[in-house]
């Protein structure tokens, strides 16, 4: 594998560690406020802290100016990581949080194989080949397995 390729998953791989250590976090800050709304809330305010303090370190800010004038659908993932961020808060506490990031990964390994499949929303195809899919068939089998006694 080249160093740039390394490097790609060594972020994504930091950004999946976070996952649920995200879930646990906030979910515990629902309890403890009694409401996973509000810790949601909380959430991404921190959160629109850090990704504009990273706009203005990166000089991004005139991305900005583009953004009316992009596709509305594009908008979408703001409620996606909404509708994830108040589901995990509100499940994890009840589910247990091993339980809910198992369903939160069989979900990610199967729209992630339909995304590739069709390059949907402009994503690279990648085909789903008997190899590929016997390798997700894995991941998901052993993502079952974690959450078995």
């Amino acid at each position: 594998m080249s160093g740039e390729t390394m490097r790609y998953a060594a972020i994504m791989l930091l950004a999946g560690i976070g996952i649920p250590v995200l879930a646990a976090l906030n979910a515990r800050l629902g309890v403890r406020i009694g409401s996973p709304a509000a810790a949601a809330t909380i959430l991404f305010a921190v959160a629109f802290a850090g990704a504009a303090a990273t706009m203005v370190a990166t000089r991004g800010q005139g991305a900005l100016l583009a953004a009316p004038e992009q596709p509305k659908h594009l908008f979408l993932a703001g409620l996606l990581v909404a509708f994830y961020v108040l589901s995990i808060t509100w499940v994890a506490p009840r589910f247990g949080l091993g339980n809910a990031i198992m369903c939160v990964l069989l979900g990610q390994l199967i729209s992630a194989a339909v995304i590739d499949q069709f390059g949907l929303m402009g994503a690279m195809v990648r085909v789903l080949t008997p190899m590929r899919a016997s390798g997700l068939a894995l991941m998901a089998l052993g993502v079952v397995l974690t959450q078995r006694g």
